[in-house]
């Protein structure tokens, strides 16, 4: 619907924001062949339209097109580039999809793409072709396709319903509302009957069960309206796009749309009905308005319940409830809607007012009948209703009492101005002591409202005649001029007064708004706010009861279930941080395999009734109010009310309070609907974060395993066969082995096994580090010597390399633990010897640096990549893998960071200034009030 507060005479802002991002817009453009059933020509008209598009000279390629064999359609298809599809192996069977990649590199002007709800075979890049399409449209490449009305996801339980078959293959509604065309390619019934005879739609088989079961003539005919209808709706929204786009006054007749105008008037709910059949007769959209002007603060709690009842009757018959801020003249303000929303038909109820009523405050039926124009206004006397069920509703609050302070204010308000104005009369003039008593009652209406001011006319109405008009001092007028003079000061004054109360009541209205807005603003902030479920949930009840005046409780589903519908796109996720164990079985209803338990509530809740409890389940299984004042279970104690976001139902909202009637007045619950639907967002926020880091742990969990299943099938395994070959050579051939061969096995099965103990012992400092479990020995070290040890340690692995060692004179001692320190340089060096071709020299280093000693190792291999210099740190991580290059578990250097900071400093990587090589930095630091001392070399 549109916007209640626009202006029809300027063009919608959100209406020219989406024609610009049409026409800037990279995207490739989507048309959309629909039709009513499989056969009736869908893929026949693509290729057509393709065909004449490419006989204009545009580049068409055919991405994919099924043609099932029909011989008229496969003759369409010669003389289109037709892209290979790429083959799918799939339980010992080859499945043919659409080569997404090969038609984007291709880059077609246009695709021709078949069957859009088709699923994809197990291990595409997307599960539906639809996403395909997606992608395509992404790269900017336009594309023809082709969908059965079956197919589109909010009318699945429809064509279920009319065909006793559930479809399982569905698209969401959106890609077919982002469609920039829809096509219908309409067949009749009977005609589409004759084809599946003649064997163009399926083999006799198949067509013959068709027949039977889905191709009856009143499942086509059914299908076929769907087709149609849901293409109307569409072309509607574009219509109103259009005209809310270029500022065009409605209503255009391309469609029908009825509104209906309510009140407080007990025959609202009649209107209400009749604008249902209206509508239904012309098989048109229809909404119900209330217009809140300035008398909308002067109703009672009775009407405002009427009200609030008559918009639940039309939301409840399938209608749009609507509420406009009145500002003008109410037919005015019908008027402009009803333009901006592109209506025709206006149902409003027969006045009942009096004419002394409406000389004062107008006719809202004979302005609407004036000024419609083209538009039909249907005057309806509505349903009387018995003066017996008038009296059942009761109000919730007692009407509030005339405040006689106000009027004895507005009494000396009067006398005030009356005093100032004879105070002044010898120097302002007899002639101007009007003004100061048409001030006084301006005041009055401003402060007090229409019947203070009235009295204060009254009253300076006499006081004018009686102390200005001779003769003085009396209620009689001698000049027949002054009769003209005080019949004007008195029209004046009740005009002034009755504009200035207006203008007091609209202000009223518009500071209500403002401060609901702000508080509504202010609640956003705080739910923006809040990162735990926890804090949300309090936020909302404490909000919601604050501003509504009500006692809250906030109900969540118990468990986290994934429907089964997965197929669909439709896929329902419910989530619960608390245990089902922990919750009282009275505050439980299970219903399948989702119960909702009490989870917040403001006064503190954590009990309901059984009539409670039920009334909330029903409300979350139905996502319809239930409750109190409801159709269902009106028994219950509490008002419950489903919270929803995209993704469907998340919880459920439940109100009590004091006094009998409906809890909630029509501003109430259009201010609950706001507060519900942010705090819902919020509560879907906060699990999309949970559910994004439980992934993401997953994901980290997953590639961690497959990375420590390579390294224990691989680099575990090979020194294990080394080690297991030479023992077996040894055992098998010790007679007949030379003494240097037997000690090459030997030293062979001593190297592997040292490697397989780096490798395990890795793997064991790794599960130290993630349990917590380093705790460093700190103690005066050498740093010489540690380095010593750590190059004695490695001597095989570097074996094949030269070695430079630079340590300062002067280093100062540090506090260290030797074991993990000395591992640390172990790892590095292995780490060298692994990248650096054999033959280079790999240096060690060691500075003083201000407050930290630097130790530096440094290789000749080749570097390493700009972008994997903080990620050679991550576990199971290595840069690359060569023929030349040693294997590993890629855990030595996720080991040295994590013993480097367990001591207190810091390890860096990044490539060598002065030549090709990578450098590795460890920094300590220098404990307090040490004394340097010459190291020996």
């Amino acid at each position: 619907m549109s916007d209640p507060g626009r202006d029809p005479n300027r063009p919608s802002p959100d209406a020219l924001l989406e024609a610009v991002r049409r026409e800037e817009r990279t995207r490739g453009r989507l048309k959309v062949f629909l039709g009513a059933a499989p056969g009736v020509g869908k893929t026949y008209e693509m290729l057509t339209i393709g065909r004449a598009r490419l006989k204009s000279g545009a580049d068409v390629v055919v991405g994919v097109v099924e043609t099932h064999g029909r011989a008229e359609t496969q003759s369409l298809l010669d003389g289109f580039e037709v892209v290979p599809r790429r083959a799918v192996p799939y339980h010992g069977t080859v499945l043919e999809e659409m080569d997404l990649d090969a038609l984007l590199a291709r880059r077609p002007r246009i695709a021709l793409v078949d069957e859009l709800a088709h699923t994809n075979a197990p291990g595409s890049r997307h599960p539906k072709r639809y996403q395909d399409v997606e992608e395509l449209l992404d790269a900017g490449i336009d594309v023809l396709t082709t969908l059965n009305i079956q197919h589109v996801e909010s009318l699945n339980d429809v064509v279920a319903s009319i065909t006793r078959i559930r479809v399982r293959e569905t698209v969401p509604d959106g890609v077919l509302d982002r469609a920039d065309d829809i096509e219908v390619v309409d067949l009749n019934p009977d005609d589409l009957i004759e084809r599946l005879k003649a064997g163009k739609v399926y083999v006799p088989a198949n067509a013959e069960r068709a027949l039977k079961h889905y191709f009856s003539r009143g499942n086509l005919t059914a299908l076929r309206e769907l087709a149609l209808r849901r293409t109307a709706d569409r072309v509607d929204d574009e219509l109103l796009s259009h005209m809310r786009a270029n500022a065009i006054p409605g209503p255009w007749a391309a469609g029908e749309r009825v509104l209906v105008c309510v009140s407080e008037d007990p025959r609202s709910a009649g209107l209400v009905r009749y604008a249902k059949r209206l509508a239904d007769r012309l098989h048109a959209p229809w909404s119900a308005l209330v217009v809140e002007g300035p008398r909308a603060a002067s109703l009672t709690e009775a009407e405002r319940d009427r009200v609030a009842e008559t918009l639940r009757l039309a939301d409840r018959l399938g209608g749009d409830a609507v509420t406009l801020p009145g500002g003008r003249r109410i037919a005015d303000d019908i008027i402009a809607y009803a333009q901006s929303a592109n209506v025709n038909h206006i149902v409003v109820g027969k006045a009942a007012r009096s004419k002394w009523f409406e000389f004062v405050n107008g006719s809202v039926v004979h302005d609407l009948v004036r000024r419609s124009g083209n538009i039909s206004v249907h005057v309806v006397p509505g349903e009387a209703v018995p003066a017996a069920a008038q009296t059942r509703t009761i109000a919730t609050t007692t009407a509030a009492a005339p405040d006689f302070r106000s009027y004895a204010l507005a009494l000396v308000a009067t006398g005030l101005g009356l005093a100032l104005a004879l105070l002044l009369q010898p120097h302002a003039g007899v002639e101007n002591a009007d003004l100061f008593l048409l001030t006084a009652i301006v005041g009055v209406a401003v402060r007090f409202g229409l019947g203070p001011s009235l009295l204060a006319v009254v009253a300076a109405s006499l006081a004018y005649n009686f102390f200005f008009l001779p003769p003085v001092y009396t209620l009689t007028i001698a000049d027949p001029t002054n009769v003209a003079a005080f019949v004007l000061f008195s029209v004046v004054a009740v005009v002034v007064s009755n504009l200035a109360a207006r203008a007091r009541l609209t202000a009223v209205l518009s500071q209500a708004r403002a401060k609901s807005s702000e508080r509504l603003f202010g609640f956003s902030r705080k739910l923006a706010g809040c990162a735990s479920l926890d804090d949300v949930l309090w936020a909302t009840s404490a909000q919601v009861a604050a501003m509504l005046k009500v006692r809250v409780v906030l109900l969540l589903p118990e468990a986290r279930a994934h429907s089964d519908e997965a197929d669909t796109g439709s896929t329902k996720e419910y989530a619960s941080n608390q245990d089902l164990r922990s919750v009282p079985p009275s505050n439980v209803v299970r219903h399948g395999s989702k119960a909702v338990t009490v989870r917040a509530g403001y006064p503190p809740e954590d009990r309901l009734d059984e009539a409670d409890l039920a009334a909330a389940q029903w409300a979350f299984d139905n996502e319809r109010p239930a409750g109190r004042g409801s159709d269902t279970l009106p028994g219950a104690k509490r008002l419950f009310l489903p919270m929803r976001t995209g993704r469907g139902t998340i919880g459920v909202i439940g109100l009590d309070a004091d006094g009998t009637g409906p809890i909630l007045a029509p501003e109430g619950l259009r201010l609950l609907d706001a507060l519900a639907d942010m705090g819902a967002l919020a509560i879907e926020r906060v699990r999309l974060v949970e559910d994004l880091d439980r992934a993401e742990r997953a994901a980290e969990t997953d590639r961690l395993a497959r990375a420590l299943l390579t390294s224990i099938s691989h680099d575990l395994r090979t020194p294990l066969a080394s080690v297991l070959g030479s023992a077996s050579t040894l055992r098998d051939l010790d007679a007949a082995l030379p003494a240097e061969s037997k000690a090459e096995l030997l030293a062979t099965i001593i190297e592997e096994s040292e490697r397989l103990n780096r490798f395990i012992v890795n793997l064991l400092d790794m599960t130290r580090l993630e349990a917590g479990a380093v705790a460093p020995n700190l103690a005066p070290q050498d740093v010489a010597e540690t380095v010593d040890t750590a190059l004695r340690r490695t001597q095989k692995i570097l074996a094949e390399h030269r070695i430079a060692v630079a340590i300062d004179s002067d280093l100062p001692t540090l506090h260290l633990d030797p074991v993990l320190f000395e591992q640390v340089l172990v790892n590095l060096l292995d780490n060298a010897a692994k990248y650096a071709p054999e033959g280079t020299t790999v240096t060690v280093r060691a500075r003083h640096d201000g407050q930290a000693v630097r130790i530096e190792v440094l290789d000749e291999g080749f570097g390493l990549p700009e972008g994997d210099v903080e990620r050679v740190f991550d576990k199971f991580y290595r840069v690359r893998k060569s023929d030349h290059v040693r294997a590993g578990t890629g855990l030595g250097l996720a080991i040295s960071r994590g013993f480097v900071e367990a001591m207190g400093g810091t390890i860096t990587a990044g490539n060598r200034r002065d030549r090709l090589g990578a450098a590795f930095t460890v920094a300590l630091p220098v404990p307090a009030r040490t004394t340097p001392r010459d190291i020996a070399a």
